[in-house]
């Protein structure tokens, strides 16, 4: 094996330099995009309707999302709606770590580990910034902690992870069976307001807006932002629970001071089949 550097880190005959170690980007632009062509084929389809002024009723926003923003939260505190609110806006942007790149960042942080030793490890810490479970995960080998208390400290911290995920997505979704229940609501109130007033046509549009735009605002709100956004964060959730599977294996393996080779069949179990990896081969 071919020595390290801190110019030049080699792992089994191959560089492996800083941006390898670290996350690439994480900016996410999919989710963007798809909520982005969503509004616009619905904008240009109001505007070619030729009426985009009647899309716009205050009574029916106030009804439609202040109801559903003070029903959703009768049913969650306020803190749990503010770390939704959160989860909501980061899943918006940010990509999670790809399984598949972990287990490479960890591959070569364990044959770095199995040639110079755990304690090299401590010049690399700052490589892996952008990788906390792993950085944390590190930290506590170099420290000298054995296996066991490694496992059981991360895996708390995996668990408390999905945990937080999934009452952030249960906001989202909670939030998505309302705002149609809103529209609903809003739409019995404009027809009784209609009815109660056929004697004045001119209140009869008015209330037929209200009626109509509720369930307009309530069926966009719920299709096209809280139910995606709630199963992007649940998909995002799943992919980094197994990025930290695979990085919890990592940092017990070096802890061991296993063969590499061993820790590559490991984290290839966690990995599907389509993304599994032949760092040695």
């Amino acid at each position: 094996m071919a020595e390290f550097s801190q110019s030049d880190p080699r792992i089994g005959g191959q560089p492996v330099s800083a941006p390898q170690l670290r996350r690439g980007g994480v900016f996410d632009v999919a989710t963007l995009l798809g909520l982005a062509g969503a509004v616009a084929m619905i904008l240009a389809a109001i505007v070619l309707g030729g009426t985009p002024g009647s899309f716009v009723d205050l009574p029916s926003i106030l009804i439609v999302l202040g109801g559903t923003v003070a029903v959703t939260a009768m049913s969650y505190p306020i803190a749990e709606m503010s770390r939704a609110q959160k989860a909501m806006l980061k899943a918006l942007v940010q990509r999670p770590d790809d399984p598949t790149l972990a287990a490479e960042a960890t591959l070569a942080l364990a044959e770095a580990a199995r040639e110079r030793g755990p304690m090299h490890l401590q010049g690399r810490l700052a490589d892996i910034r952008s990788r906390p479970f792993l950085l944390r995960a590190l930290s506590i080998v170099i420290d000298g902690a054995p296996p066991e208390e490694v496992e059981r400290t991360m895996s708390s911290e995996i668990n408390a992870t999905a945990a937080r995920h999934a009452r952030a997505a249960g906001v989202l979704r909670r939030a998505s069976e309302v705002a149609p229940a809103m529209g609903l609501i809003g739409t019995l109130i404009g027809l009784v307001q209609m009815l109660g007033n056929l004697d004045d046509p001119a209140t009869i549009g008015p209330s037929m807006a209200v009626a109509l735009l509720t369930t307009f605002y309530g069926a966009v709100l719920a299709n096209m932002v809280f139910a995606p956004l709630a199963s992007k964060l649940e998909r995002n959730a799943s992919a980094e629970s197994m990025a930290s599977q695979i990085y919890l294996l990592g940092a017990l393996s070096i802890c061991r001071q296993e063969n590499p080779r061993r820790l590559e069949l490991m984290v290839n179990t966690v990995l599907p089949p389509s993304q599994r990896v032949r760092y040695f081969d």
